[in-house]
């Protein structure tokens, strides 16, 4: 074990392992602590969308904004990636169609529709034949659907696998297996980590990562941790046959349907707030496998591949957690609820340019931990 670290992260999630790619190249001395393997957390568990547009809910404006920057940001950050990287992250924007299929569901749709027009955001409105078109292995019945263009995937599993590597091709020193249990500080300075193992590391700043563990870290002072939960999702994946069912990310009601290049299909859409219980079950994975079936029903000969879940860390206010806080040296990049896969960009810029110019950058300063003491 190391003795000690110019930067320390506790996460090798999305969030801890691009912002560390960012320090390490920018010459910074970064060791990433990881509890279990690289992007097994949240990461791993999620569908990898893209989707600021397609998820946009009332009164999330100050989300929307974010992710919608964050998306921007997202093709010269792959290629920056996949370059530093040698790994593609099947980055990929057919766009997002969003599938009402019942009266009710159509209705629905066209508040949704509407909402985004007030957003300013584009959707195309589609009849049951054009969205058909588009996707014909959609159920015939189905009543209308909104296209949504500018909402693309990546594959998360992909893209913690290049974080990875880009990471420790920087400098970066990655230790996996290793559970941080508390944090030294003194007189509101962060001095040390220790591990699970009893370890002690001396580090000048810290940035805490660790999604819905967050909270179970120890030694921090009072009040400086942000409230952050786990939400529980259940995901399975099917073969996407050959030819493949799909080629869009599809959003029905019950379910979601996001297709990767590898041949699977991403089933997922539940949250359940059932702490750090990992099971799958059988209510959860029924229900998922209708809505899929109810979308596509050609899915019901098609080979069941995995079932898994995972923990969205969600904060308090449904708001990731960015920045510094009153702790000198301690850094926050959590709580991204289900957005952590979209806000990657942005989280590993802006929280980047703030520990080394110093300065919060704009887009972020709504979103750091200081919001919960005002």
């Amino acid at each position: 074990m190391i003795q000690s670290t110019e930067f320390a992260i506790i996460g090798a999630g999305v969030a801890g392992l691009s912002i560390g790619w960012r320090l390490a190249k920018s010459g910074i001395k970064v060791t990433i602590f990881e509890r279990d393997a690289a992007g097994q957390g949240a990461s791993r568990a999620a569908a990898g969308m893209l989707a600021p547009s397609s998820e946009v809910a009332f009164e999330e404006d100050a989300l929307l904004h974010l992710g919608l920057k964050s998306l921007a940001l997202y093709p010269d950050f792959v290629a920056e990636l996949e370059q530093d990287a040698g790994i593609s992250v099947d980055y990929r924007d057919e766009g997002t169609l969003l599938i009402g299929l019942d009266a009710d569901d159509a209705i629905a749709l066209e508040h949704t529709h509407d909402y985004r027009v007030k957003c300013g955001l584009g959707a195309e409105k589609l009849d049951a034949q054009q969205a058909r078109e588009l996707e014909p292995g959609l159920d015939p019945n189905l009543q209308s659907a909104l296209y949504i263009a500018s909402d693309h995937q990546v594959d998360p599993l992909r893209l913690t696998q290049a974080m990875a590597q880009a990471f420790k091709r920087a400098g970066g020193q990655l230790i996996e297996n290793c559970a941080i249990e508390s944090v030294d500080c003194q007189g509101d300075k962060v001095r040390a980590l220790r591990t699970a193992a009893g370890d002690r590391v001396v580090c000048d700043n810290l940035l805490i990562a660790a999604g819905a563990w967050t909270r179970s870290i120890k030694g921090i002072p009072r009040g400086v941790l942000p409230r952050v939960r786990p939400v529980r999702g259940q995901m399975l994946s099917v073969a996407l046959g050959e030819p493949a069912i799909c080629r869009h990310v599809i959003r029905a009601p019950d379910a979601y349907l996001v297709p990767k290049s590898d041949g699977r299909l991403l089933i997922g859409g539940t949250m359940e707030e059932r702490g750090f219980n990992p099971s799958p079950t059988a209510g959860g994975v029924f229900e998922l496998l209708r809505g899929a079936w109810e979308t596509m029903p050609g899915i019901y000969d098609h080979d069941l591949l995995d079932i898994w879940t995972g923990f969205r860390p969600v904060s308090i206010d449904n708001l990731p957690v960015l920045g510094p806080t009153p702790v000198d040296g301690l850094w926050l990049a959590c709580g991204h609820g289900r957005n952590g896969i979209l806000l990657t960009p942005i989280t590993a810029l802006g929280v980047a340019d703030a520990i080394l110019g110093g300065a919060v950058p704009e887009d972020l300063r709504g979103f750091t931990s200081a919001r919960f003491t005002i």
